[in-house]
């Protein structure tokens, strides 16, 4: 691994008036790692994603990618940041507008300037990786199934050959079956790509399949983070009620009481 990390987030505060999204959450991703933030909704998980990514912007703390401090850059140095990240979306928010290869191939035109038939030539060869054959190139998006749509979404997140790859909720909207073929595709691309990864997920199966680390997010914070393999023997109050899926615990459930 490298001496530092390929992510960092240091003391990252992000509030909406009074709701305390993220308080002092500090995480590292390191170079080549798998790292899965799970946690319930409303714990601040795609908030954090969204701080990473510059959709937001906290009100304290520090985020670094490759070093880089990238809380406030310019919006020139941001992009150019990120042109080394890749992502799949939750519902893959594919572009019905175009076809399949147009949709993996966009940020290799869009961002990276190539042209178009090279582009597709790569955009063919990432459907390959993910199952998907070359017929597949020219159809319409809102003519596939979520879980191809998903197939896509991945081809799409990997065009670029990433450095880091980003994972929000992977498995929803899919059936037990499809989603261990996408945790499947996502932990043997990864690999392959030698990316650093970070995924957000509520879905215990899908992060004990594709993580190296497991960290769970509780109003805003980390509460245990640890080996995929040791999360059914943490020992964390935390840990073991949200994987039983208990009522009772540590973790308050906003739930309207009669």
């Amino acid at each position: 691994m490298a001496d530092s990390p390929k992510i960092s987030l240091k003391n990252v505060c992000k509030s909406f008036g009074s709701n305390h999204v993220l308080k002092d959450l500090s995480l590292d991703i390191e170079d080549g790692e798998s790292l899965v933030v799970i946690g319930g909704s409303g714990t601040g998980k795609s908030v954090m994603l969204k701080c990473i990514l510059g959709l937001l912007e906290p009100e304290q703390g520090e985020i670094f990618i490759d070093g880089q401090q990238v809380v406030g850059l310019p919006k020139s140095e941001r992009e150019k940041s990120l042109r080394k990240t890749g992502m799949l979306f939750q519902y893959a928010a594919l572009f019905d507008s175009l076809p399949v290869w147009e949709n993996v191939a966009f940020g290799l035109i869009q961002a990276h300037g190539m042209n178009r038939k090279d582009a597709k030539d790569i955009a063919i060869e990432k459907l390959s990786l993910v199952g998907l054959g070359s017929d597949m190139a020219s159809k319409s998006p809102a003519s596939l199934s979520m879980g191809m749509q998903k197939r896509v979404g991945l081809a799409r997140a990997i065009a670029t050959n990433p450095e880091i790859i980003f994972f929000d909720e992977p498995t929803t909207g899919l059936d037990p079956i499809m989603g261990d073929v996408i945790d499947n595709l996502i932990r043997d691309c990864t690999r392959e790509l030698g990316a650093s990864t970070l995924t957000i997920s509520h879905d215990m199966e899908s992060a004990q399949k594709i993580a190296d680390r497991i960290a769970l997010l509780y109003k805003g914070s980390v509460v245990w983070i640890g080996p995929a393999s040791e999360i059914e023997t943490s020992g964390n109050a935390y840990v073991e009620q949200f994987v039983k899926g208990d009522v009772n615990g540590p973790i308050e459930l906003d739930i309207l009481k009669p």
